[in-house]
């Protein structure tokens, strides 16, 4: 099932159940060592999918859940390799969207204890963050009695923050828009640096992700007949196309995959974005747009 959530819409299966699992993998055509974020309903879920749980991993769970967080923890028995990518770890979150509520909600009254789900598009290319987006990119790929969920723009329009939670400290393996500022000041202790990561993958670790089909460029000047993606403050240079004028950090986030998509359709060759300085979501931004832009 294609689902919504705030952050991008997912390709959800019963995380449960390998043969489905499995065409979550084949539909995407994503590595089977690459894991998947399995979406629970509540708390209530947690410690079935996870052991040795930290009190800092409780605390952030209980402050960003429902939320565009994702926490690595140590897997229970119940998280079987098909969903962790052999790892001993398992992505856990709880989406901040009716519709994904819902429907998780819906499967625990079923039996269901969590639904594996990455985004909602072929392998390293573009997030979706609506329902036609989602369905251009998969349709080929899906059975007649595989559904898709309609929740219309996604809120936030990048993927969640992950935080590795297996250490005596936060590390933040991929930004988001909850950021290391908010995380810090929740806890009161210092994140660590991503060099003490123990997991070899996570969502979006390969160093070219999230990209368009056309060539992505940063912060230099736009041919004739290039795309371009930057803040309403900067001028279109002559030429250019507009694909995105964002009036501050988090209408980048919310417009930027849309503008990546609007940029294919297009079928231009070349995409330029300036991106965005500072801290907060712009952080995450710069991350998307670093990996999208290696070919």
């Amino acid at each position: 099932m294609i689902f919504p959530t705030e952050t991008v819409y997912g390709l959800g299966a019963d995380a449960n159940n390998i043969h489905a699992c499995r065409r979550i993998y084949t539909v995407k055509n994503r590595p089977m060592l690459h894991p998947v974020i399995v979406h629970i309903s509540s708390m209530d879920h947690l410690s079935e999918w996870a052991i040795d749980i930290s009190d800092f991993a409780i605390k952030l769970a209980k402050e960003f859940w429902p939320g565009p967080v994702t926490l690595i923890l140590k897997r229970s028995p119940l998280a079987k390799d098909f969903v962790t990518g052999g790892q001993n770890t398992v992505g856990l979150r709880i989406p901040n969207h009716p519709i994904a509520l819902e429907l998780l909600r819906e499967f625990n009254s079923l039996g269901g204890s969590g639904i594996a789900a990455p985004s909602a598009n072929r392998f390293g290319a573009v997030s979706p963050t609506d329902k036609v987006s989602a369905f251009e990119d998969l349709s080929k790929f899906l059975h007649s009695d595989d559904l898709i969920l309609d929740g219309g723009q996604s809120s936030i329009g990048i993927e969640s923050t992950i935080i590795d939670c297996t250490f005596k400290a936060p590390v933040i393996l991929r930004p988001g828009s909850v950021t290391s500022e908010m995380i810090e000041d929740l806890l009161h202790i210092k994140i660590m640096d991503q060099k003490f990561k123990k997991a070899k993958f996570f969502p979006g670790s390969f160093k070219s992700h999230y990209s368009p089909r056309a060539v992505l460029k940063l912060n230099c000047q736009p041919k004739i007949g290039e795309g371009f993606i930057a803040m309403s403050e900067i001028p279109t240079p002559k030429g250019a196309i507009r694909l995105a004028s964002p009036a501050n950090d988090a209408e980048f986030a919310r417009q930027m995959y849309s503008a990546f998509r609007m940029g294919d359709k297009l079928k231009l060759q070349t995409i330029v974005a300036v991106t965005p300085r500072g801290q907060g979501i712009s952080v995450a931004i710069r991350d998307r747009l670093t990996r999208a832009s290696k070919v």
